[in-house]
């Protein structure tokens, strides 16, 4: 793990997919586990910390939702991941598909929408962050071992400093969770806790 000490006027926020149908009890993918390992988790209230602190901090958040455009078969059939996203769930301009209450964004943090499972394809995430001058991003959100694993992957293939916030993060369940923590992602990203990390800033 990094010692380096976090230097917030470098660090951006990350939030993933943090949408009704991924996370709410009454979401496309509650009946799968999603709602019911989010609340395990914490990951809301642990969100809503994050957003609190970057906020303080003037820290630069940028929110991401994935979506199914409707029209066509745009999300394709290549992998099997995409085959669960719509016709209706996450469907763009539905309640699925919006951010969950309490969560959304402010007027001055952007919101980037796409259809890939990384944050950085199909979107500016990289120019938006480059521009502000930021080297590490905080990431949260989910889900830990899909969305959450391509964004981290790519953001360390960026030439970014990364740390995923352990429990501000969630799956399907724990033991998904868990090895994207354990096992894919343990020489790509730094983990701390909501605690940590919050009280990491100098």
């Amino acid at each position: 793990m990094d010692n380096t000490p976090l230097d917030v006027s470098k660090t951006a926020l990350i939030l993933i997919d943090l949408q009704n149908d991924n996370v709410h009890q009454d979401g496309a993918f509650a009946s799968f586990g999603a709602a019911a390992h989010a609340v395990e988790q914490g990951l809301v209230p642990h969100v809503g910390q994050l957003l609190e602190w970057a906020r303080n901090e003037s820290m630069p958040i940028i929110h991401n939702r994935i979506v199914f455009y409707p029209g066509g078969d745009f999300g394709g059939s290549n992998a099997p991941i995409f085959g669960m996203i719509g016709p209706e769930s996450l469907k763009l301009g539905s309640w699925g598909a919006d951010a969950l209450e309490g969560l959304e964004a402010l007027a001055d943090e952007p919101v980037l929408i796409r259809n890939r499972m990384s944050c950085f394809n199909g979107s500016g995430l990289d120019i938006l962050l480059r521009n502000t001058g930021v080297t590490t991003v905080v990431v949260a959100g989910v889900w830990t071992n899909m969305a959450v694993e391509h964004t981290v992957r790519d953001a360390a293939d960026h030439g970014y400093r990364t740390i995923v916030v352990t429990d501000a993060t969630s799956s399907i369940n724990a033991e998904w969770h868990d090895a994207a923590l354990s096992y894919a992602l343990t020489n790509i990203a730094e983990f701390q806790s909501t605690g940590e990390i919050t009280g990491a800033a100098v």
